[in-house]
């Protein structure tokens, strides 16, 4: 058979008996939406996705001035942008499991809701608990955008362009992260942070509207909501990402082994409830699909290797090189910008040729732009580093998009909700792994940390590579 024409991967027996279980669920829905409906949806998916992915981002930018204004330390203000993290994280699997139930545009509906009324709360705090709690309002709302996400996708363009889909999807989030920190300064140069937030609103407004009016139906499962399993996994996943963040930030040791005990013990509990169910909140059924687990396990890889480097880069920038913070954030650039250009023809290939293929080579290419970045001289230029950063751009971009088509398109249609809010968990989950091994080989490497730390993260591309390639051989 042609490349052009990849095989589809047989399913194991469980995807099929899911496949056969959810054929009427589906047979009724079209393969995508026509067009200009199409455009309409992709337009608040967007939208969506852009102020979920800045406000990840922007509050970092703002941390003095928070601290400042709210009379607090700079080591408790942190909590301004850990308090989202944590909410995102562990509400992605619960309301991608609400989205089966319900209906993906349901929960993207409401979670544009929540997510506009927090931004409001957040302008209007005056302490520093209530600016906490407003945030961790406003996690969930965008985890309630994300985790629904490449599931709508699925059901806004026909299966013979969902590459195209994913590859904009990609383009959207790169260009957000590519200019959170300088659309922050804008905003903090005219006005006080509160600006920020309350920028969110009118674009929270608009998406929301569009939202209600264009948005695809999807199935609805009509299960019961597995209310015991989501409180098990809040727990699990929340402390597991505080022990891995304490370890980057050097608690004691007592804390750090406490929270990971407690996050594995649930988790194994969470895993043994979750066997039994047919279609549960966390997916372990979909994990005995070959495809949707190795894809999974390349995203993890993926997102370390491209958090130590991108957190360690500023270090090699202004203390081994002697920049300064503006050229700093402008050599930061290359990296997300290429991802942003590549991300659309990457997405192309990827209706046409296996993501295995597409993935272990860019990652390969990610891994030689690490390397490159590792071996820098000692009196390097700009033109040095911004040829070695948009490799490892143009290897991310060509990995990103063909892996996310494979995890979305490897479940069944029914399972979208699912396979969507684990793609999103293992990007955080690898790059908040990823934050904390930069501090511990800062901490182990005094002399040359950021050196040692672009060659663990070019291993980590290594491995992210040979698994997907993998996936040839899982065909």
């Amino acid at each position: 058979m042609s490349a052009a024409n990849p095989p589809e991967d047989p399913p194991t027996p469980t995807e099929t008996e899911t496949i056969q279980a959810s054929a009427p669920l589906t047979a009724t829905y079209p393969d995508g939406l026509p067009t200009p409906s199409r455009y309409w949806a992709i337009l608040t998916i967007g939208l969506g996705l852009t102020l979920a992915v800045l406000n990840g981002a922007i509050a970092n930018v703002a941390l003095p001035a928070i601290a400042r204004d709210l009379h607090t330390d700079p080591a408790t203000s942190i909590w301004v942008v850990n308090a989202f993290q944590l909410a995102v994280t562990v509400s992605l699997l619960p309301l991608a499991s609400l989205g089966e139930i319900h209906g993906y545009r349901k929960v993207y509906r409401w979670g544009l809701v929540v997510f506009t009324i927090a931004s409001v709360l957040c302008a209007l705090s005056s302490t520093l608990p209530v600016l906490i709690m407003a945030r961790v309002a406003q996690g969930v709302g965008a985890a309630g955008i994300m985790s629904v996400n490449g599931a709508l996708i699925r059901f806004i363009y026909p299966r013979r362009s969902l590459g195209r889909g994913v590859g904009l999807n990609a383009t959207i989030g790169s260009i957000a992260s590519a200019v959170g920190p300088s659309v922050a300064s804008a905003v903090l140069a005219v006005g006080p942070w509160p600006w920020l937030f309350a920028v969110n609103v009118p674009l929270g407004l608009l998406a929301g509207v569009i939202a209600w009016k264009a948005l695809p139906d999807t199935p609805h499962s009509g299960a019961q909501f597995d209310v015991g399993g989501a409180l098990l996994q809040a727990v699990s996943f929340g402390t597991l990402l505080i022990g891995i963040s304490e370890i980057g930030h050097g608690d004691s040791t007592f804390h750090v082994v406490l929270d990971l005990v407690v996050g594995v013990i649930t988790g194994g509990v969470l895993v043994v409830r979750m066997m039994t169910q047919r279609a549960p909140l966390l997916p372990v059924d979909l994990m005995r699909i070959p495809l949707f687990a190795l894809s999974v396990a390349s995203s993890v890889c993926s997102f370390i290797a491209q958090s130590m480097a991108q957190v360690s880069m500023p270090f090699l920038f202004q203390h081994d090189l002697g920049m300064d913070q503006v050229m700093t954030g402008l050599l930061m650039t290359p990296w997300p910008l290429t991802v942003a250009v590549v991300a659309p023809l990457s997405g192309r290939l990827a209706d046409r040729y296996p993501a295995g293929l597409l993935g272990g080579c860019g990652m390969v290419v990610m891994a030689l732009g690490l390397a490159t970045m590792a071996m820098l001289p000692e009196h390097a230029t700009w033109h040095d580093i911004v040829w070695r950063m948009t490799l490892c751009g143009v290897g991310f971009g060509f990995f990103n998009t063909p892996n996310n088509r494979a995890i979305i398109t490897s479940a069944p249609a029914s399972r979208s909700g699912g396979a969507s809010g684990m793609q999103a968990t293992a990007r955080l989950f690898g790059q908040t792994t990823g934050a904390a091994l930069v501090a511990l080989v800062f901490a182990a490497m005094p002399v040359g940390g950021t050196t040692w730390t672009l060659i663990v993260s070019t291993a980590a591309a290594g491995v992210a590579a040979a698994v997907s390639f993998s996936r040839l051989a899982a065909r």
